[in-house]
């Protein structure tokens, strides 16, 4: 199973949105990262089959989808970023009214419903109005639809969004137990979401693709460029003027201790530290910081 992404092209006008995109998912997860305007949502739409590109195709296991229609639709399950929900429903009532939205047999919805509430540990909330749900739980009932029907390929959009970090937990590990043969796409901020869970990461910036590679690959480009460098009180604020500053915190002496990363040694007391996904986001979509990449 495949899903390829070929010369991918979407304007607006004058605007590009999406040039000259090049994919191809195999089962597993992958990160889509990006900044606000960076074509996120644009290449999620065009994967849906709800905007049409005015150049190049798509294709699922060697077939245009434009071809496959509804054939192709079916294969689909999308979780939208958290939205009015109707609050009223009960987390049972909404699920079976998008299984039945989806085409599921009315004989098999009951089973189906049952399924998907177990799979997202919700099936003791089955008569309990969505209204009444915490943000993690209203996530989760999100996720539970979008995997109706057990389809091939799932795109979340910022599954994790406004969560605290125990609930952004439950939703990562949720996300990954139920990835298994599935092609799964993810668009996010919180990069710390994917950062161990993914096979690989797609990054976008203006519309145009700058590479997919494993956590891994991304990171070895920050070998050796990322610092923990104790600073003054008095000197902060003209260090971070000078340095590109993506953590700073007091270590157990009360030093303030200030992660950046450079291409070359800080002045004054400094040690090497390991790079993470937040370093290099930060790298790539902070203004000119492609030079340190």
């Amino acid at each position: 199973m495949e899903l390829c992404l070929e010369n991918l092209t979407k304007r607006y006008g004058n605007f590009t949105a999406l040039r000259e995109v090049n994919l191809r998912f195999t089962p597993g997860i992958y990160g889509l990262l990006g900044p606000n305007g960076a074509g996120k949502s644009t290449m999620m739409k065009l994967i849906t089959d709800t905007l049409l590109p005015d150049e190049g195709r798509i294709l699922y296991c060697g077939e245009d989808i434009r071809r496959l229609k509804e054939t192709y639709r079916e294969t689909l399950g999308y979780m939208p970023q958290q939205q009015g929900m109707y609050e009223s429903f009960t987390a049972g009532r909404f699920l079976t009214y998008m299984a039945a939205l989806k085409g599921i047999e009315k004989k098999e919805i009951k089973g189906e419903v049952e399924r998907v509430l177990k799979l997202v540990n919700l099936e003791q909330s089955a008569g309990k109005k969505l209204g009444g749900f915490s943000g993690g739980m209203k996530q989760r009932v999100l996720i539970a639809q979008a995997i109706l029907g057990n389809p091939k390929i799932l795109i979340l959009d910022e599954p994790t969004a406004g969560l605290d970090p125990k609930e952004r937990i439950r939703i990562r590990n949720l996300i990954s137990k139920i990835a298994m043969e599935k092609i799964v796409l993810i668009a996010t901020h919180v990069v710390s979401d994917i950062e161990f869970i993914a096979k690989e990461i797609v990054m976008l910036k203006k519309g145009e693709i700058l590479g997919m590679e494993s956590p891994g690959q991304w990171l070895k480009r920050l070998n050796g460029k990322v610092y923990e460098v104790v600073v003054e009180e008095s000197g902060l604020e003209t260090f971070q003027k000078h340095h590109l500053v993506s953590n700073i915190r007091k270590d157990e002496q009360e030093n303030i201790r200030v992660r950046i990363i450079a291409n070359e040694e800080p002045e004054g007391k400094w040690e090497l530290a390991g790079a993470n996904l937040e370093d290099l986001y930060l790298t790539i979509f902070e203004e000119e910081g492609s030079r340190y990449v």
